[in-house]
């Protein structure tokens, strides 16, 4: 059993949704991410998407295109983010970790050397924003034969046979993308999550997991209450953009710094 699917279940059976934050890896420094994923945890994060960046993030919004641009200006590249994950591991072999980005730096490295150097670091699964299924099957054929897990994202746009399709390829979890357009954008509308969720969930016995609008504990708490997982990204970022890429923080620093993680994982277990 993958830690990923380890850890759905041990959730279930506490009665509890996972809180999934995502970061981008080498903002604002590759030191303080590894930091900041250790106060993740401690703050009540159950499996961290781990953002590796790339020059041209087309399916993010402006928050995270900053990030992106910090990580870069910082010379951040996909090996430092899976060196990052080697020594998250020295102290932490439990929490899934999920490696999030873009194709071309995966292609730049090699299918096959990149899902090697991904289990040998640690990582759980991966998810390639711009790779839909039907685009996947060189880079799956080697993942099938490996520990990870490759995960795949839905929308509301996603028609029900392209979902059956999309589910079926999917492993560990379902992302559903609960807004149309860029992440950070637009409102969001729970009942419509909720009748897709119904919908994607009659084709998949998987987890599926929410992001995209999520900002607060009290939108936390409304996704948990229907979804598996609560996926939280621009929020977070925008606190991480405060910290000092010159200052080197305390773990206790940290921690209170993105206390929202802890107000959203007390709002989804309320």
């Amino acid at each position: 059993m993958s830690r990923i699917s380890g850890c759905f279940e041990n959730l279930q059976r506490s009665g509890r949704k996972a809180l999934i934050p995502f970061l981008t890896a080498g903002d604002p420094n590759i030191s303080t991410t590894l930091s900041l994923m250790h106060a993740l945890v401690a703050n009540g994060a159950d499996i961290i998407e781990l953002g590796f960046p790339f020059t041209d993030p087309t399916s993010d919004g402006p928050v995270i295109q900053r990030a992106v641009e910090r990580a870069l200006a910082n010379n951040t590249s996909l090996r430092n983010v899976l060196d990052t994950v080697s020594l998250f591991r020295e102290k932490n072999t439990e929490t899934p970790i999920v490696l999030m980005g873009y194709l071309n730096p995966v292609e730049c490295m090699g299918y096959q050397v990149f899902v090697d150097a991904a289990v040998a670091a640690g990582v759980d699964g991966m998810l390639i924003v711009d790779m839909p299924p039907e685009e996947s099957h060189d880079l799956k054929v080697i993942v099938d034969k490996s520990i990870l897990d490759m995960i795949f994202l839905v929308a509301p746009t996603t028609s029900d046979e392209r979902a059956a399709e999309i589910c079926a390829q999917s492993s560990g979890y379902v992302y559903y993308v609960s807004l149309k357009g860029v992440t950070g954008a637009g409102h969001l509308d729970i009942e419509s999550v909720k009748s897709n969720l119904a919908r994607f969930r009659s084709k998949t016995s998987l987890p599926v997991g929410v992001g995209f609008g999520i900002k607060d504990a009290e939108t936390a708490k409304m996704i948990a209450e229907i979804a598996d997982a609560v996926v939280v990204g621009s929020a977070l970022i925008n606190k991480i953009a405060e910290l000092d890429a010159g200052k080197e923080y305390s773990a206790e620093e940290l921690q209170s710094h993105i206390g929202l993680i802890s107000e959203m994982r007390k709002g989804m277990d309320s």
